[in-house]
């Protein structure tokens, strides 16, 4: 078979998902840069409506290729007026549709038309109260708020800010419809052209009445018809999924997680017998994880599934290893040789399957020139160049809740659907320094009473990813009336429904303290316990 780089084939996968889905007639948001620009997709998916992000100088080809009906233009950390900064494409006041700018969009959109963008004498991040001046206008017809008292004419909204510049003068044709202390165009619009522009972000959970702006605007506004429904993603992920395999035999990576789970799930959907799962042991999983895994795939939902054991390949490959980006990609490319040897014995194997998410290729990536690889997923930046297998990505374009509500209309257990998310490299990226058995089976045990407890105590639902991580630091303790010196783990709990962003989950007391306890008298090497309260961003949710 000839060999090809797994970066095309990626390319090749998301060119056949975004054919099929241009049925839908998408939502396009523009990237600038903006913390929020995956959340606005998301949002605007709740509403059942196909979105997609690009990248802000996507070719206008390629844009106009997808059928929009319209564009959001993201937030973003640039000024208009410089000349280094992003501008607005040429094509998008040519092609008629409805356009929607937030912040940095908002300040495109109006810099287009004159400058008339400057520096705000008071820069707003965070909460700011809104008086809707036009309750009337159409990107206000779902709201519901409370008017002010005295007056039948404004209705006043919590808003989030974050910019630092501001419009300082309408651009012709556009009209006020909100405004605020400190931006007294907090919101305008052209309704002849459909061009509205919001200086506050709609997206975020904190702008009251947001969604129902969002969904003015892709119903009211644009037109949309919907259609993105869990049925819908099913059905386009099976057809997509038969028009790439056709007769070939797909191998699927399995590792026990939501995402390899629903991938595999699908697949059995749509191709049968063409599918074999593989679970590689590489001896960086949790505590019985691959008695797990067996039990599970091959006893109880009868996946056709091969087991390897190659803990000590892993290790091998491993050993010295510190730096967490040469970790993922030792670890994708380990993989990817195992899964051919396997590939080999099963006779010809043109594919193999992964449950890549679309923050994966985000984070790894970046969707523009403003926006920034995070870190390289494995199963992303992490492939060798001379992978032998087309790769089968039918999770590409969701997000994480999309693809439980996914598993849970394919009939897979609470218990696998609602499972933390575990990374591909798994616990090699959870030990900051180098990974040896020694430290893993630390980890393991340490991780495991955590987890425990979380059950226990009834949280282990409420929160969305909870974890230990094995710290490359020593602290001094005492213990029986002597002096130890051992290792220190941190605990990482957090909540979050897209993974984007995330808060840190506010256990109580009395649970941290329990597990504390029995992690520093359960787990010889550990002496001391430490609970992370970093929020993403700044923070990731995984520390490598």
């Amino acid at each position: 078979m000839e060999r090809k780089s797994s970066l095309f084939l990626s390319k090749q996968v998301l060119t056949l998902l975004i054919i099929n889905m241009s049925n839908y007639q998408p939502v396009i948001v523009l990237d600038f840069g903006s913390q929020y620009s995956q959340l606005i997709v998301r949002r605007v998916r709740e509403l059942g409506v196909y979105c997609e992000l690009l990248p802000c100088d996507t070719s206008a080809k390629d844009v106009i290729a997808r059928n929009p009906i319209g564009f959001i233009l993201s937030g973003g950390p640039a000024s208009v007026y410089e000349r280094s900064a992003p501008q607005l494409p040429g094509y998008l006041l040519e092609v008629d549709k409805p356009i929607l700018g937030i912040c940095y969009g908002m300040q495109l959109l109006t810099h287009a038309f004159g400058e008339n963008v400057a520096p705000s004498s008071a820069r707003e991040y965070g909460l700011a109260h809104v008086k809707v001046t036009m309750p009337d206008s159409p990107l206000f017809a779902h709201i519901n708020a409370t008017k002010l008292a005295g007056s039948q004419n404004f209705i006043m909204l919590d808003v989030w800010m974050s910019h630092g510049d501001k419009v300082i003068e309408l651009p012709p044709n556009f009209q006020v419809i909100a405004t605020s202390t400190n931006s007294p165009y907090a919101a305008i619009a052209d309704m002849k052209r459909r061009l509205f522009c919001l200086q506050f972000h709609p997206e975020v959970t904190h702008t009251s009445q947001g969604q129902n702006m969002l969904r003015a605007f892709v119903y009211d506004i644009c037109g949309s018809e919907g259609g993105w429904t869990t049925k819908n993603i099913i059905d386009e992920t099976i057809s997509n999924v038969r028009q790439q395999v056709e007769n070939g035999h797909v191998i699927c990576g399995l590792s026990g997680g939501v995402d390899s789970a629903v991938t595999s799930a699908l697949l059995h959907r749509a191709i049968g017998d063409q599918l074999t799962c593989i679970f590689v042991n590489n001896g960086l999983l949790r505590f019985n994880e691959p008695e797990h895994v067996i039990d599970v795939f091959q006893n109880q939902r009868h996946t056709k599934l091969i087991a390897v054991n190659a803990v000590e390949t892993f290790l091998r490959a491993l050993a010295g290893v510190t730096e967490p980006e040469q970790k993922r990609k030792i670890i994708g490319e380990t993989f990817i040789r195992i899964f051919e040897a396997e590939a080999q014995k099963l006779g010809e194997v043109n594919f193999l399957a992964q449950g890549t998410l679309y923050p994966d290729v985000i984070e790894s990536a970046g969707t523009g020139h403003s926006a920034a690889k995070i870190k390289t997923h494995h199963n992303v930046g992490g492939l060798p160049d001379d992978m032998q297998f087309e790769l089968v990505e039918p999770l590409r374009m969701l997000f994480k809740d999309e693809v439980r509500t996914v598993g849970e209309a394919l009939g897979l257990p609470k218990e696998t659907i609602m499972r933390h998310p575990f990374p591909g490299p798994g616990l090699a990226v959870r030990i900051l320094g180098e990974v040896t058995w020694e430290r893993l089976e630390t980890l393991r045990h340490a991780d495991n009473i955590f987890i425990e407890e979380l059950h226990a105590a009834d949280w282990y639902y409420r929160i969305s990813q909870a974890f230990t991580v094995l710290l490359p630091v020593k602290s001094v303790g005492v213990m029986g009336d002597c002096r130890t010196y051992g290792n220190v783990i941190a605990l990482r709990a957090v909540t979050t429904d897209d993974f984007m962003t995330a808060d840190w989950s506010d256990l109580p007391k009395t649970l941290l303290q329990k597990v504390s306890n029995r992690i520093v008298n359960e787990v010889k090497a550990i002496t001391r316990v430490v609970y992370d309260i970093s929020s993403k961003p700044p923070a990731t949710i995984e520390w490598e």
